[in-house]
């Protein structure tokens, strides 16, 4: 069983960062995949960032956030982080972290999800 709390979502204007954190309990989840996904009004979640919580820690992301964002887990046990640099309008959306899966692939495993943290990029 894991339980999965994000936190640090808030207003911020575009060109703005913000750091999401994702903290696990329950069982480890080193060796797993975790990912941040998002889910603007009307549109349907997507996987905005993941990674494989390895020694090498392999991640990937979608196009529109690549460069911007950073998923890590800053070497803390059972966090996962994004960071999120250069927001922009369309970055708004409620963000939830999801896992632990397998593999990246395996994601999202629909046991877990966290409450999600608004994003909101705004002037």
């Amino acid at each position: 069983q894991v339980q999965l709390v994000e936190s640090g979502g808030g207003l911020v204007q575009p060109g703005g960062s913000l750091r999401l954190s994702c903290a696990a309990s329950g069982n480890s989840i080193y060796g797993y995949a975790m990912g941040w996904y998002r889910q603007a009004p009307g549109k349907q979640r997507e996987l905005v960032a993941a990674i494989l919580i390895t020694d090498e820690e392999s991640t990937t992301y979608i196009d529109a956030v690549k460069g911007r964002f950073t998923i890590s887990t800053g070497n803390a046990q059972n966090m996962v982080y994004l960071q999120m640099n250069s927001l922009k309008y369309e970055d708004t959306a409620v963000y939830y972290c999801n896992g632990p899966a397998v593999s990246i692939q395996a994601l999202p495993n629909p046991q877990y999800w966290g409450q999600g943290t608004q994003v909101t990029v705004s002037s």
